[in-house]
């Protein structure tokens, strides 16, 4: 990771979980709900958005919608080319997340995208053009329990 991880306290996961409940309440409502100023709120909020440990945006639940399709792609590397490849990968349209993973895979892929045919296309032409990608795996999520993914998964 190229972030400097930041220390935070109790509060601060006092804060996360208020915006995570709710990300629209104000800084005014989550300080009475803790017991401390909206300054303080404010500020803490900031710190951790500058540091990157937090991002407020909506999100949208894919399967609730009959449009848009959610899935995982695992996949095997020719070389130990991690960072390089997740880079290139992250890059690609409908990628939501890329990580790095112990086990059957070197990789897992989250992608959400607006079709089947964009599926196919995001599998055989897009992710096919990455170098270093030995084999995959695609899982098509068909139903899930608190699954949500950003409002505009190209706006990350």
């Amino acid at each position: 990771m190229d972030e400097k991880p930041i220390d935070i306290d109790a509060l601060d996961e006092r804060i996360i979980a208020a915006l995570g409940a709710d990300g629209r309440a104000s800084f005014k409502e989550v300080a009475r709900e803790l017991g401390v100023s909206d300054g303080t709120v404010r500020s803490r909020v900031a710190r951790l958005l500058d540091a990157g440990l937090i991002r407020v945006a909506a999100l949208r639940n894919p399967f609730a919608q009959s449009r848009g399709l959610n899935a995982l792609v695992g996949m095997k590397l020719e070389k130990r080319t991690h960072r390089q490849t997740m880079e290139q990968i992250a890059a690609l349209p409908g990628v939501l997340s890329v990580a790095n993973v112990a086990g059957n895979y070197d990789l897992i892929v989250e992608v959400y995208l607006p079709s089947r045919d964009a599926l196919n296309t995001f599998l055989f032409e897009e992710l096919a053009a990455v170098d270093g990608i030995q084999s995959t795996e695609t899982f098509v999520l068909l139903d899930a329990i608190n699954k949500w993914v950003p409002a505009d998964p190209e706006g990350r």
